[in-house]
């Protein structure tokens, strides 16, 4: 997760984190089910205070963007389409699947738009192609 914090910035910490993490997840760059960063080790990562991280998380998660899901840590929460949410938990897992086979982002790239080819019309709108097994 890519944040920083501007010290010359008049506005509070926690809020720089905070609508960082918010702009991360409406861009996308942040997906349903992905796990963010330990409190402490984040607020290791920017040199702040864990109560700020805290504080920062416990806002996100009564906004209902974050979740925390007791000792297995905080992540990203649904949102309100039930399919984005659901291809968004897949996709994170097969990066996890991929990344501990050993393989590279390349390579998950590879295998994805193979897949990605070998559905197409598999949908059941086949916009006019007609496939033989």
């Amino acid at each position: 997760m890519r944040v920083s914090i501007d010290s010359s910035n008049t506005t509070p910490v926690f809020e720089q984190l905070r609508m960082q993490i918010l702009g991360l997840v409406r861009s996308g760059d942040l997906i349903a089910g992905t796990k963010i960063p330990t409190v402490r080790g984040l607020a290791e990562e920017l040199k702040i205070a864990p109560n700020t991280v805290a504080k920062t998380y416990r806002e996100l998660e009564q906004q209902g963007i974050i979740e925390t899901r007791g000792r297995s840590g905080s992540f990203v929460a649904s949102g309100g389409d039930p399919s984005r949410d659901i291809a968004a938990r897949a996709a994170t897992e097969f990066v996890k699947a991929v990344r501990s086979m050993g393989l590279d982002d390349d390579q998950a790239r590879t295998f994805l738009e193979a897949a990605l080819r070998g559905a197409e019309g598999d949908n059941g709108d086949s916009g006019g192609r007609h496939r033989v097994s």
